[in-house]
């Protein structure tokens, strides 16, 4: 069977093809009577729009821009990398992509740059930022100016589970199942570090990681989260602190997207042998720990994955359809060096 057209419809609908144009692009002067009359014979015929189509003979583009943060070693880079790649791709969408840093540690400068957009400039943003009430307000203010607004790694509270990214939760959890898995000592310490515990990701993983030990693991203690705030000195400071202050320390979660900083503290102290480390995030430096034994194990995402999912719940919000959802499902992975 042929696809049902817009002539269809408007046969079915009993108005003109205009009519049927101006319902479908959402413009005024239909009266409600007769869009309803048009959504039912859209309903009736099973009828798509062919948004590739409509958008080409409009010479319509899409313009979206990933804000990110100014801190972010190797495994932004790949996101970054990726993004270029996804320009690439999606060029004959008629897609582009900019990218805008911010200081993910000040919130209102984030909010002012976000209050500062306009849908002239872009059909929606995807934020990676720490949540706070600047950063969600600013993001519900975008909505409001016509500019998508999505959730870009880390998640924002009044977003649910509208945003790209895996479940932080069931990452944390397998972190710990990991690392309770690879020690054996009968008892110990486990060293938690993050950048920064106002990230939303970092947060879920944290209990993910804390429901796991204390349920199947209760021989082994976690301790408090440190935080580095992508500073080495401190960095350094804190985990050589922690080492000499917990000699019974047998594991290491470092939770933060990126872990060059903290497992380059770990191979400067010379950390025990028996001391397993879990990582996130695949970069070339974690690529490089696993290969010599300095990491254990590695919980990641896609970041090719993860820039394509944006780009396309971003479009599909801009056209105001929905994605596929398995499609956009972002998995949490394992990596040991034997699966590299």
């Amino acid at each position: 069977m042929l696809r049902p057209t817009t002539k269809d419809l408007a046969k079915v609908a009993g108005v003109s093809r205009a009519t049927v144009d101006r319902v479908l692009n959402g413009r005024e002067g239909v009266k409600q009577k007769t869009v309803d009359r048009v959504n039912a014979a859209i309903e009736q015929l099973g009828f798509v729009r062919n948004i590739s189509a409509a958008n080409l003979a409009k010479g319509k583009t899409y313009r979206f821009l990933f804000v990110l943060p100014k801190s972010g070693d190797l495994f932004l880079t790949e996101i970054l990398r990726h993004i270029e790649e996804a320009e690439t791709a999606f060029a004959a969408d008629m897609v582009w992509a900019d990218v805008h840093h911010v200081d993910e540690n000040d919130p209102h400068r984030i909010a002012s740059f976000l209050s500062g957009l306009s849908s002239v400039d872009y059909d929606g943003v995807a934020i990676m930022a720490p949540e706070t009430p600047q950063v969600r307000d600013a993001m519900l203010r975008l909505q409001e100016r016509g500019i998508r607004a999505l959730p870009f790694i880390s998640n924002q509270t009044l977003t649910g589970d509208h945003w790209v990214g895996i479940d932080n939760h069931a990452a944390g959890a397998t972190a710990a199942t990991l690392l309770g898995r690879f020690i054996h000592a009968t008892a110990g310490r486990l060293l938690v570090v993050a950048e920064s515990m106002q990230l939303r990701d970092s947060l879920e993983r944290r209990l993910g990681f804390d429901a796991v030990i204390n349920a199947s693991f209760p021989h082994l203690c976690n301790l408090p989260s440190l935080e580095t705030y992508g500073s080495a000195d401190r960095a350094h400071d804190i985990i050589s602190e922690t080492f000499a202050r917990n000699p019974d320390i047998v594991g290491a979660y470092i939770l933060s997207s990126e872990a060059r900083v903290p497992l380059a503290v770990l191979q400067d102290l010379s950390k025990p042998r028996h001391v397993v480390t879990i990582a996130h995030e695949r970069t070339p430096f974690t690529e490089q720990a696993l290969r010599d034994g300095t990491l254990d194990a590695l919980v990641t995402q896609d970041p090719g994955h993860l820039v394509r999912s944006a780009i396309r719940k971003l479009r599909a919000m801009a056209d105001m359809r929905n994605t596929l959802k398995s499609q956009e499902k972002i998995r949490v992975e394992v990596l040991l060096a034997a699966n590299l």
